[in-house]
């Protein structure tokens, strides 16, 4: 559709608020004093002012005492730990092809992932979504017709397909467009770009048909315009609800100031304070080696020591960590934890540890399964536009990103327990366990000097006579 087809008026600044009544934006600047852990609450002097000593005669200032302000980062490690384990695995493009024109075709899109440098690429994806609740990637096509020409995709083309990441953290707002079906019909950005040391605001659509930028000077203007030649909006979109920490914002804010409330208890406790009974008539002086304190008759002097720390402070901090790793499904995997382990750091035990963080991982898939095949379905697209004889085999080949969760391999166990489920018999050929250990690049080669040393040891052996 067109632009102002969707929008069903033909000026440009109503078209714009058309378009951003239809899409609620994130709390971008709150949910950036969540994440970073120096705009906690607990570093606001107002929220936690620091301490006025007032002099002897308590009228006037004597000093400004800074309080403790212990800040938590639990914000990050719980972004990081979720993009961890649902992208510390390559995502695995599959399809069942079925000629040698369909392998061409897979190799290409492959080419174009590997290229956009996509592992890394899905991460700073699923940050941005985890901590903005909203991302969005734009492909486009580098080049000129008139260029010259390459195969890497293993056709004739001028163009290199690009990606670009679209985020609220970096300063868009991001305006999908749904119909009453829920297919998106158009996706705007609003932004802003200094040129000439002057701010300038921009805004721009794109439909299956047709790409528009607005720029704001004294009033809006369109200043680029193209069809769009993939006939398919080249966007992908992403949004949740909430931010992966949001349902422990509390727990943590709660935490850092029992922890820096602690402190300062641990502060004022810190220094020796003597309790004296009666009157002492004489101290000894300080460094003195020695020292001898001499009192009047019934007069006592004796160190305070803080014996009965409060345990329900320690308790509730314990509880408020439990809380915080387990409503995010973040796993702890800090050393105490691993020690503690009943069964040590085997598969088994590392599967249990992990479960949580997997079963979070089944539910952000929820919105990743579609995130990717979308991104696969443009990519497509683009190689239909630039080798337009492949579309009718792209519109068959059925594509799919699989996502596996990250785990650690303990293949240890996993070949001990095949093995005593296969009888006790080696379940790889000796070809196969030296290709699979990753040390050697020359597999053949080292097969054969093994079986060299193999018939030497034997010679040895055969020429000792047996006494």
């Amino acid at each position: 559709m067109k632009v102002f087809d969707i929008s069903e008026v033909d000026d440009i600044e109503k078209t714009i608020k058309f378009f951003k009544d239809h899409a609620e934006q994130p709390k971008i600047n709150e949910l950036k004093k969540q994440y970073e852990v120096t705009e906690h609450p607990v570093f606001d002097p107002v929220n936690r002012p620091d301490r006025n000593i007032m002099k002897e005669d308590g009228q006037s200032l004597d000093r400004i005492e800074k309080v403790n302000r212990l800040g938590l980062p639990f914000q990050k490690k719980i972004v990081n730990a979720s993009v961890s384990f649902i992208f510390g695995n390559p995502v695995k493009v599959v399809c069942q092809t079925q000629s040698k024109q369909e392998v061409s075709l897979l190799e290409a899109i492959k080419k174009i992932l590997y290229s956009n440098k996509v592992d890394s690429f899905n991460r700073k994806i699923a940050r941005d979504l985890y901590r903005a609740t909203q991302v969005a990637e734009i492909w486009f096509a580098h080049g000129e017709k008139t260029d010259p020409t390459h195969k890497d995709y293993g056709f004739d083309t001028p163009y290199r397909i690009k990606v670009l990441k679209l985020s609220p953290w970096e300063g868009d707002e991001l305006y999908p467009y749904f119909d009453k079906y829920g297919d998106m019909t158009a996706f705007c950005r609003a932004y802003s770009r200094k040129v000439e040391g002057k701010e300038i605001s921009y805004f721009e659509v794109y439909t299956d048909e047709e790409y528009k930028l607005f720029e704001k000077g004294d009033k809006w203007e369109e200043v680029e315009a193209y069809d769009n030649p993939i006939k398919k909006i080249p966007i992908v979109f992403a949004q949740e609800a909430q931010s992966d920490w949001a349902d422990v914002q509390t727990a943590i804010e709660r935490l850092e100031n029992l922890l820096s409330n602690h402190a300062e208890i641990n502060d004022y406790h810190a220094n020796p304070k003597i309790f004296v009974q009666g009157e002492i008539g004489e101290w000894a002086g300080k460094g003195e080696p020695g020292a001898v304190i001499q009192g009047e008759l019934g007069s006592k002097a004796e160190y305070l020591s803080w014996d009965h720390a409060p345990e329900s402070i320690k308790l509730e901090i314990d509880n408020l960590f439990k809380v915080i790793y387990s409503f995010t499904q973040t796993p702890d995997i800090s050393f105490d934890t691993l020690k503690d382990l009943k069964q040590g750091i085997s598969g088994v035990a590392l599967e249990m540890l992990f479960m949580d963080a997997h079963l979070k991982v089944q539910e952000k898939r929820e919105i990743f399964d579609e995130y990717l095949q979308r991104r696969i379905s443009v990519i497509k697209a683009f190689i239909a536009w630039m080798n337009p004889g492949s579309k009718a085999l792209l519109d068959k080949l059925d594509i799919r990103s699989e996502i596996t969760p990250f785990m650690i391999n303990d293949m240890g166990s996993v070949i001990k327990n095949l093995i005593e489920a296969n009888g006790g018999k080696p379940i790889l050929s000796q070809r196969t366990s030296v290709a699979k250990s990753g040390l050697v690049d020359d597999v053949d080669g080292e097969l054969e000097l093994i079986q060299q040393e193999e018939e030497a040891a034997r010679l040895i052996e055969d020429s000792n006579p047996t006494i």
